[in-house]
């Protein structure tokens, strides 16, 4: 084993997520390598704060990220039947009014006419 590949196996791949805000979210910024996550907090602060400023910063090993497979995936469908609770039936509301406001206009002037 070269040397090379012996340090490659002493460092660790890093993510680096920042908040802009108290009321922001958190969004991922970079990767990078370090050996420990000391290391990595100082990288990413010396990399990241000078550039921008930042209410909070995560630095996260790559490996504690759990994402999932596809084969996993199916499981955040939702499990309960409560599409009420989706917005989707108020796209046309607009037009919806619109409708009704010239059907109630028209028995307006209807009504005027034949009196």
């Amino acid at each position: 084993m070269n040397k090379e590949t012996e340090a490659n196996n002493n460092f660790f791949i890093y993510e680096v997520f920042s908040q802009k805000s108290v009321n922001a979210s958190f969004v991922h910024q970079f990767s990078l390598l370090a050996p420990n996550k000391e290391v990595a907090l100082a990288m990413a602060r010396e990399n990241f704060l000078r550039r921008e400023s930042c209410f909070n910063i995560w630095v996260v090993k790559r490996d504690d990220i759990y994402s999932l497979s596809p084969e996993e995936r199916p499981f955040l469908e939702r499990i309960d039947n409560k599409s009420y609770r989706e917005t989707k039936g108020y796209g046309d509301l607009q037009a919806r009014w619109r409708y009704h406001r010239e059907q109630y206009e028209a028995k307006q002037k209807q009504a005027e006419s034949g009196s």
